[in-house]
């Protein structure tokens, strides 16, 4: 496991963002590494003194459906390289669109805030056997619930040439997405495409990349699109996109007034649809209007996409293509 499981972007403006209340409940919707979940502790009294002169705590609820996150902390407190307050913190291993449920089920009608480092961890493209990276020689995974049973060699291997093309374009935004399709559909004709290598070979097959142990040398010019691929397949596998959705609903309905959403984007296909649910409240991105002509959006926009200050991007390069946005309810 790697040293730096995660390092969240903008952490510092995030927790800012979020406007945190001593003894307010919160959510993290992606614990990952866990830094936004003990940033978040830290600033929650655990009691504080109420204005009626009771002792109240705060609460957070941390998601994440990768059981190595919930281990890799657990690891980390048993080491003693940080704390978290067991009584003030629980973690759900689970997927985040199943976050109105969760509050059903710990009976929390409403929250005071919630947060989504929409990234992938660190740990996920580092950690070869997971497949979600092209730099390894690996099985074709990209789950992120290891229990989930389809990976992305059963939907390259099993969708039609038609649904690869789309699947490209529309989340990878790869303009000879088509041209990979058919090369895959091609080759799986005569074996099983069951490796990350045999897919990079597939997709650019001029030159064809060099291995080197568990690596694989890709030529510099592909990189970029061989990024996308694996980002529209990840995407695809997890349905990312949908559990997005879901999530921004539930927390619209569930957020208390004057409480707030803070999320990091990392690709324009995300970021758009959070932009327009912030600006709208809705999926469709529609603006409703009163009779004189006010937004009736229920959030104010707090934060309307900064990024990293070029400090913290020489620090952590990953946090180049972060974007933060912070609505609070009305």
């Amino acid at each position: 496991m790697p040293d730096a499981y995660h390092i969240p972007a903008m952490l510092k403006e995030t927790i800012e963002g979020l406007n945190i209340k001593p003894g307010g409940v919160y959510v993290d919707v992606t614990f990952g590494g866990g830094g936004h979940s003990r940033a978040i502790l830290e600033k929650l009294a655990s009691p504080y003194p109420s204005p009626e002169g009771k002792g109240e705590k705060g609460m957070l609820f941390s998601f994440d459906q990768d059981i190595e996150a919930y281990e890799n902390a657990q690891a980390q407190m048993a080491n003693g390289k940080w704390q978290m307050a067991n009584d003030s913190w629980t973690f759900v291993h689970s997927n985040f669109r199943y976050l109105r449920n969760w509050m059903d089920y710990y009976d929390v009608p409403e929250i005071d805030g919630i947060l989504a480092d929409l990234g992938v961890s660190f740990h996920h493209f580092d950690c070869p056997e997971r497949g979600f990276s092209f730099r390894f020689s690996a099985p074709l995974d990209m789950r992120m619930n290891q229990t989930s049973k389809r990976t992305a060699a059963d939907i390259v291997n099993s969708y039609s040439e038609e649904e690869l093309a789309q699947l490209f374009y529309l989340y990878g935004e790869l303009k000879n997405g088509r041209q990979i399709a058919r090369a895959i559909c091609k080759a799986r004709t005569d074996k099983r495409i069951e490796r990350t290598e045999d897919l990079v070979k597939i997709a650019f097959p001029h030159p064809l990349p060099e291995r080197r142990g568990d690596e694989i040398e890709v030529p510099t010019n592909a990189k970029k699109d061989l990024a996308r691929l694996f980002q529209a397949l990840r995407i695809e596998v997890n349905d990312e996109m949908g559990a997005l959705r879901e999530m921004l609903l539930a927390a619209r309905d569930l957020l208390k007034p004057g409480g707030r959403i803070a999320i990091l984007t990392y690709h324009s296909l995300e970021d758009r649809l959070v932009k327009n649910f912030l600006r709208s409240g809705n999926l469709e991105g529609t603006i409703e209007k009163d009779f004189y002509g006010n937004n009736l959006s229920p959030f104010t926009l707090i934060e309307k996409g900064r990024e990293a200050s070029a400090e913290e991007i020489e620090r952590n390069p990953r946090a180049r293509s972060a974007k933060l946005r912070v609505a609070e309810k009305k």
